[in-house]
This record gives C-alpha cells, sequence and structure tokens, in this order.
C-alpha cells in the first residue's frame, strides 16, 4: 500500500510471513539501499512481518510523472514479482503518480466487510485501470486521482461477523501473533479466548466489562453494571491485539484468505445465529473475491486515513461519563488501547511517520521487541496522551485532516451530554492552519454540517438522557465548539473556498454554504460520502430525507432557530432530482476542482460502475 508520497517523500507499507534482509527501493531507473532511517520494521509474530519505507530524499520524485518502484530482498530478489494481479494491463511493475496540484481526489469511509452492500474500492480500482489502459503513453496523468483519503471506520473493530471473528482465530495461529494478560478480566488472558461456535456472537454477554457505578439511561433510570462499550452489534467486539492485527490483516489481504477455513453451515449455533452466519458468509465471500483488486489500487494511489470511532470502538469518547467508565477500567482500556495501537501500525504511521518518530515509536518498537504487560501498558497510556494524530499536506489546495475523536470539548455542566468534537485549542490550531490560504480541503470524519433534521432528533435523545443511543455527535451538539467553528468559517482572513469531506453517517450528500448578509462571503461546500460498503437503514433514510426538505428546507423559517441560521446552506440535487438531497448506496466520492479549489465534479462511484452526481443548486 502506498502511503505519503510527496516531491522528497516516499511512503510504502507492505507486510511479509517472513522476514527480509538487504532491502533495496528501486524508483524508476534510481536504486537506494534501505538503511535503518529509511525502514521501520515491526515484527507483529512469528510469520508476520512489517514494513515502512520511510525515504526522504529532496527531488525524489518528479511532480505529475508515473514513476515505477520496486522492492528487492537479498534472499527473494523483486518481493512483489510474483504476486497475482497487482500490475495494471502490460505493466511488470506498480508506479504512482506525485501530483501536487489536487484536481481529482477519490474519498471515502465506512468498509464493513460483511454488510450486504458492494465494495466500492473494487469500482474504484476499475475505474483506475480504464484511466491508465486509456493513457498507456502516459499523456494525461492528470486525470488518475492525486490520492484516496479514507476519513474513517477503515475497519469495524466493534462489529465483526461471526466467520470473520472465526477467521481471526484461525490467522492468530497460522501467523504465531503474540498472546498476552489481562487485568480487571474473567479471563487470565488472550491465550483463553475460545473460537468455537458457541463463544460466537456472546462476548457483550461474556467477556466485555461493565461499570462499577450506576448509569442514567432513557429506559431505566439507575442500574448497576452497565455496559461500556456501547455497540449494539458489540456481540463479537475484538479485545485482544492479536486479535486486532488480523482483522487489519484480512480487510486488506487476499492471500491471508486462502489459508484458512470457512464452512457454509456450522453445529453449534441457534437457529437465529445460523441464519446469521450464513449470510455474513456469503458477503464475505463477495468481500474476500474483491480483495485483489482493491490491493491493486492501494499500490498505485496513494492512501491517506484517519480514524473515527468504530475503528477503535462505537462512541469512543463521546461524552466525558463514558471516557470516565473506559479508562478507570483496567480491561476495558486495554480494549480501547489495544484498537489505538492498530491505528499507529496500519493506518497513522503511512500518514505522518515523523510525527510518530519521538514519542511513540520508541515505546512501540520496545513493546513489539519484547512484548510484556508493562510495555504494552506503556505504550497505551502514551497513546492516550497523544495529541498529533491530525496532519497536513502541502498540496494546493492544502490538505487539512483533523482528528475529532481524542482532544474533545467535554460538556461543563453535565458529563452525560456528548463532548464537542475539538476542544477550543485544536480549533485554534485549525484557524492557524488556515490562515493566510486562499483555498483549503477540510478532512472532517464527522459532516461539519450535517442534515439538520437527524440532527434534531440527537438533540432531542440527548435531552432524554440517551445521547449514546443515537450515536448524537455533531459539530452543532456542544454550543462552544459550534460557536467556536462557526467563527472560523467567518474570519475575514481564513480561505475563500472551502471543501470539507467527510463520511462517518453511512448516506452521501453535499451543500453548498455561504454566510448569509455579506458581500464578500467564503464558498463552502460540505461534501460527505458514506460508506465505501456500508448504508444507512434503506427504509428511514428516505422519511428523513423528506421531513428534512419540509422542515429545514432553503426558505424554512426553522432555519433561523438553529446554530447554523448565520449560514445559507443549499442541498445539491443528486442526478437532478428535484426533492431529494441524501443517496443511500455504497460507494466512493470522486471529486473534481478547479485551480481556484471550486468543486467542478462532485460525485458518488457505485459498485455497478454507475454515477451518482450532485448537481449545483440554482442560482437565484
Amino acid at each position: 500500500m502506498l502511503r505519503h508520497c510527496d516531491a522528497s517523500h516516499f511512503t510504502l507499507w507492505f507486510v511479509s510471513r517472513e522476514p527480509l534482509t538487504e532491502l533495496k527501493l528501486h524508483l524508476g531507473e534510481q536504486e537506494y539501499p534501505l538503511q535503518d532511517v529509511d525502514l521501520h520494521y515491526v515484527p507483529l509474530g512469528q510469520h508476520a512481518h512489517q514494513y515502512l519505507i520511510t525515504l526522504s530524499r529532496p527531488e525524489l520524485l518528479t511532480p505529475n510523472s508515473v514513476t515505477r518502484y520496486r522492492v528487492f530482498a537479498s534472499q527473494y530478489g523483486n518481493i512483489f514479482a510474483h504476486l497475482s494481479e497487482l500490475n495494471y494491463g502490460q505493466a511488470d511493475t506498480p508506479n504512482l503518480c506525485f501530483t501536487p496540484q489536487l484536481t481529482h481526489i477519490y474519498h471515502g469511509s465506512c468498509r464493513n466487510p460483511h454488510h450486504h452492500s458492494d465494495d466500492a474500492l473494487v469500482a474504484a480500482d476499475t475505474r483506475l485501470s480504464q484511466i491508465i489502459d486509456s493513457n498507456l503513453d502516459d499523456s494525461n496523468v492528470n486525470e488518475r486521482p492525486a490520492l484516496m483519503m479514507l476519513s474513517g471506520d477503515q475497519v469495524y473493530v466493534d462489529d465483526v461477523a461471526g466467520p470473520m471473528l472465526c477467521a481471526i482465530g484461525q490467522v492468530i495461529t497460522l501467523l504465531g501473533l503474540n498472546h498476552e494478560l489481562f487485568e480487571g478480566a474473567n479471563i487470565q488472558g488472550s491465550q483463553d479466548i475460545r473460537y468455537q461456535p458457541m463463544e460466537l456472537y456472546q462476548r457483550h454477554k461474556n467477556l466485555l466489562p461493565h461499570t462499577q457505578y450506576p448509569a442514567k439511561t432513557a429506559l431505566w433510570r439507575w442500574y448497576r453494571n452497565h455496559p461500556i462499550f456501547t455497540s449494539s452489534i458489540a456481540e463479537n467486539h475484538l479485545i485482544s491485539l492479536s486479535e486486532i492485527i488480523a482483522l487489519y490483516l484480512l480487510t486488506w489481504s487476499p492471500e491471508l484468505w486462502d489459508l484458512v477455513e470457512l464452512p457454509k453451515d456450522i453445529e453449534g449455533l441457534t437457529p437465529a445465529n445460523s441464519a446469521r452466519w450464513r449470510n455474513e458468509w456469503q458477503h464475505l465471500l463477495a468481500f474476500k473475491a474483491g480483495l485483489k483488486q482493491v490491493r491493486r489500487f492501494m499500490a498505485h494511489i496513494p492512501v491517506y486515513m484517519m480514524f473515527d470511532d468504530h475503528d477503535i470502538t462505537d462512541d469512543w469518547n463521546l461524552t466525558a461519563k463514558w471516557e470516565q467508565a473506559a479508562y478507570e477500567h483496567a480491561f476495558s482500556k486495554r480494549i480501547v488501547g489495544n484498537a489505538l495501537i492498530g491505528y499507529v501500525l496500519f493506518q497513522g504511521l503511512g500518514n505522518a511517520p515523523d510525527k510518530f518518530s519521538k514519542e511513540v515509536r520508541p515505546l512501540l518498537d520496545a513493546f513489539f521487541k519484547q512484548p510484556q504487560a508493562k510495555l504494552q501498558d506503556e505504550l497505551i497510556n502514551q497513546l492516550l496522551q497523544f495529541e498529533q494524530w491530525h496532519y497536513t499536506l502541502e498540496t494546493f489546495p492544502k490538505l487539512v485532516v483533523l482528528d475529532i475523536r481524542t482532544r474533545r470539548w467535554r460538556s461543563e455542566s453535565n458529563l452525560a451530554k456528548p463532548s464537542g468534537l475539538m476542544d477550543w485549542e485544536a480549533l485554534m490550531d485549525l484557524q492557524q492552519e488556515l490562515l493566510g490560504q486562499s483555498k483549503v480541503i477540510i478532512v472532517s470524519p464527522a459532516p461539519m454540517f450535517g442534515v439538520k433534521l437527524i440532527e434534531a432528533v440527537q438533540r432531542t435523545a440527548t435531552l432524554m438522557g440517551a445521547s449514546l443511543l443515537v450515536d448524537a455527535e455533531n459539530w452543532m451538539a456542544h454550543p462552544g465548539g459550534a460557536n467556536a467553528l462557526l467563527s472560523i468559517f467567518m474570519h475575514r482572513k481564513t480561505p475563500e473556498e472551502f471543501v470539507i469531506l467527510s463520511g462517518d453517517v453511512h448516506y452521501s450528500f453535499a451543500y453548498d454554504i455561504s454566510i448569509r448578509f455579506r458581500r464578500s462571503s467564503p464558498n463552502i461546500y460540505q461534501i460527505t460520502c458514506s460508506g465505501i460498503k456500508n448504508q444507512f437503514p434503506e427504509k428511514l433514510l428516505p422519511l428523513f430525507d423528506k421531513l428534512n426538505g419540509w422542515f429545514y428546507g432553503h426558505f424554512s423559517p426553522l432555519n433561523l432557530l438553529t446554530k447554523r441560521k448565520r449560514l445559507l446552506i443549499r442541498g445539491r440535487r443528486p442526478n437532478g432530482e428535484p426533492s431529494k438531497r441524501l443517496i443511500n448506496r455504497s460507494g466512493i466520492g470522486i471529486l473534481t476542482l478547479a485551480d481556484n479549489g471550486a468543486p467542478t465534479k462532485v460525485a458518488v462511484l457505485h459498485g455497478d460502475m454507475s454515477e451518482t452526481l450532485f448537481e449545483p443548486p440554482k442560482q437565484e
């Protein structure tokens, strides 16, 4: 998988079953023997060895030019030469094209392997194949997307299918992944976790921790042992670090699936869970079938990522009360920490390697060199205090990727109310990134400007004490955070063109936004594409779409009662449909930008290769 690539950086991530020696990187005609400073090695297990090539040299990559790359090891030669279906057309190596001008971007979020929808990354690969095959002489490299932005929920740690959990158990054994000891759990350690049929779909009852204090909910006023992990589908919630590692590898590796055995029917499940198993098994087979195409796509386009809640757990840091429950319990803290370690390994390090070199990498390397509970806890404590998950790309426009999960603005009136997605200091850091820019792309995993009716439902649930029940987190849920955010957009020294890319919500939409009663208003575009392989409940979203148009349409006076009353928000029409604004189909977002940073095309590419085009609102 290609990661951070620009004129002076080349970043490539891969995992091998054996350790490799004397690695050399070939970029075009240049050969670079890789030294320790150029290569980060992590022994994930006995038969799983992670390598992150982080080569930094002046003028390493030529802008707007196709560069072939190969990796050689002393004992195997070209290690990618025999990978099936890795290259496009007649090419014998993968390649990349570094494009500093962001005119074409792919983006998306929420890829759930066992969801019934199509995997849109397969469609993205097919589209890229068409682009490359039509430009065999590389005469028009600008048609290739400059990057792929994955804005959250790359994995679902808290929503794992029964067959996937069974595969995870087999992969842990096949790869010799490390076991760990637990504190505060009803088992001694990960070696005691069982993957037999009778253990599937039971973790919310048998393994996941509960609070030790009374908790208030919408249905029962006070009771003890409230579940800390609040997902309604947490029956197979992952626990150990080895499970997290296996999940990531199964999400991206076609080879591993050929080494596990997953029968269509298994004995020992209840009738309901047997039907659930067969349904999930069918969807996982379809997911597996597309993995070679997904790998090919990510080997040719720089991929950037940011976590959202399901990368760690549902409702992660949603309220201060949840944080108190999760981090004061040793076992739940370990579960969250393991997911964070997984994010660092498989996502974070490749975004901006230098950010992790001082505080995180020494502890990460020490732990994997000698896995011990003490070192694991030290690493987790450091990750929970770490405040450099966000990053920027010095592209044109500048791309600013936000962390909206760890620097939260906690409610001062009630610890059970939703926290703001970014605190004051984080928002001021964002404003400093924007000053002096004429155009910018902001990646916010959750939409900054969402569907107002759904936000109203979440606010109502919060007032009833059920904020966790409806995932009541949006930028407008916290008064201080909402006002600070709106002030940034109204600041006269911030950019003239804002493009906001988001996911999270499992449906897609696009808004054109301006400031009311202001001549020199910036142009703001909220573009949301979700999910890559996930969808909103199919019968519910059309109702929300219709009611939102009735209550919060362009001319509705109810807009004057919202925090966004100073903004004029107009929804784009999908394929020109006059009464529709939301699309409930899995897909990859396609964004094309003009030289001034304004979108010229906002679309979603679906699994059947059809497109939904969001047409701009009519001029008044």
